[in-house]
């Protein structure tokens, strides 16, 4: 990833902070089916290979012949465009698919073909608070999690309908069905932009489209135009930067004359972000303009449930796919996540709007005003975090949260707008760093991830000073 010389040391955030988380039957080889490629988009930066989706409709492979409905849904293609992500849309996003969903790739440089893989199928938990104008666009649709297969060329996957079945041969009426509109979507990250020279030029050469200045104008109180990334302040550095924002200054240092004094904010040191044109967003794919929360009185932490199997240097390519995956095929206006973090410990810019701003995410259904996600990338539900993951979650957490005066060990309410465990309206006393599963009943964070979060509160308070 390029690195950017010159970038200022610091700047006020005045303007940075906004106001407003079993074996199945084998199809006959070249049955048609009819795929719709979405793509190649518009990249980035001119150099930049442009992203693409494919998504296949699947074919009925099995039935209950008592009830005449489809048991199970598949298919598998060995003529596709290269991919790297995979997923399963529907139809009706309040709609649950009830069943397992397995699916194995061919490997594009080996041609040999994977193990059979099980994708994630709760992620209704995850997205836009009923009643918004995000989650009302008639864009969005029902979906797995995605999975990160590397890069392939061909598929093969099952979906079997959870039967009801208990042993003694009684199937439940209602569960018999799937979801309609079954599609696989196959998802080609693109490549991650060169740098084009000086990075700080970026505006003055042309080299940003319209969209993806705005998104970097956002963080222009934290790094310069066209930065890949928002540097790393010590802790001095950072306390001051946030009481040039409250009208106040630290203590003086030895020999300096005494000016007004005000306590020492509690905030972690600015850890190092690499942004969205660090990680090679492509800004025409999102909506446009930014939409806020007034603060940020949380964290929640998820995990991406997308698979283990990554190389850190392969984590802009997975965020890629993630956000083309939010987009283009669940219908969301951008990346779910304010932000992630890979197993290497580095952080990432999640949804456009100022990495320091209220960014209004679609991470925690019903609680995503005034929260921030967070989402390690992989699956935690049995794998253990890496200790680099769990401390980048501690230091962008002491960061953010300082930022709005929050104690990471602290507790908050935050008011549920609907779709969860809680009636909309209702004021819910939860952790200033929560996982998304005391928000809704789900697994994620993973329960290996969640366990650390006791440890990522204690790490991020003492960050702070605390």
């Amino acid at each position: 990833m390029s690195k950017i010389g010159g970038m200022r040391r610091y700047g006020f955030l005045a303007s940075s902070i906004g106001v407003t988380c079993t074996a199945a039957l084998v199809l006959a080889p070249g049955l048609p089916a009819a795929a719709a490629m979405t793509g190649p988009a518009s990249a980035t930066g001119p150099s930049a290979a442009p992203g693409s989706t494919q998504s296949l409709p699947l074919l009925p492979l099995t039935r209950d012949r008592a009830r005449g409905a489809a048991l199970g849904q598949g298919l598998r293609r060995t003529d596709v465009h290269h991919f790297s992500l995979v997923g399963l849309i529907w139809d009706d996003p309040d709609t649950e698919l009830h069943g397992s969903v397995r699916i194995r790739t061919r490997a594009t440089a080996t041609g040999t073909w994977s193990d059979w893989q099980d994708i994630d199928t709760h992620n209704a938990d995850h997205g836009a608070d009923p009643g918004t104008a995000e989650r009302t666009s008639g864009l969005v649709h029902g979906a797995t999690a995605p999975l990160w297969v590397g890069e392939s060329d061909g598929v093969d996957v099952r979906v079997r309908v959870d039967t009801g079945d208990r042993g003694g041969g009684a199937v439940a009426g209602p569960s018999v069905t799937l979801p309609s509109g079954l599609r696989l979507e196959l998802v080609d990250p693109g490549d991650e932009p060169p740098p084009q020279g000086p990075q700080a030029d970026a505006s003055r050469t042309g080299e940003l489209s319209e969209e993806a200045a705005a998104a970097s104008a956002a963080n222009a109180p934290l790094a310069p135009l066209g930065a890949t990334e928002i540097p790393a302040l010590d802790h001095e550095d950072t306390e001051r930067e946030l009481l040039a924002l409250r009208g106040g200054e630290l203590s003086p240092r030895d020999g300096e004359p005494a000016g007004r004094q005000r306590a020492k904010p509690y905030i972690g040191p600015r850890p190092r972000i690499v942004t969205r044109r660090g990680w090679g967003a492509d800004e025409s794919l999102r909506g446009r303009g930014f939409v806020y929360s007034k603060e940020v009185r949380a964290a929640f932490v998820h995990h991406t449930s997308s698979g283990n199997n990554y190389s850190c240097a392969q984590a802009p390519s997975v965020i890629r796919g993630i956000y083309r995956y939010h987009v283009k095929s669940m219908g969301w206006r951008d990346i779910g996540y304010n932000f992630l973090a890979d197993k290497c410990g580095n952080l990432y810019e999640g949804r456009a709007g100022g990495a320091a701003k209220a960014v209004l995410g679609a991470h925690t259904l019903g609680f995503n005003t005034n929260s921030a996600g967070i989402a390690v990338i992989g699956s935690y539900g049995k794998s253990e975090p890496s200790a680099a993951a769990v401390t980048a979650v501690a230091r962008l957490t002491a960061w953010k949260l300082g930022l709005y005066g929050m104690n990471p060990r602290g507790k908050t309410y935050l008011t549920s707008g609907g779709g969860n465990l809680y009636q909309k309206g209702k004021s819910v006393r939860l952790n200033v760093i929560s996982g998304h599963r005391d928000g809704f009943s789900t697994d994620c964070p993973g329960l290996r991830l969640y366990d650390k979060l006791g440890a990522a509160r204690s790490s991020a308070a003492r960050y702070q000073g605390r």
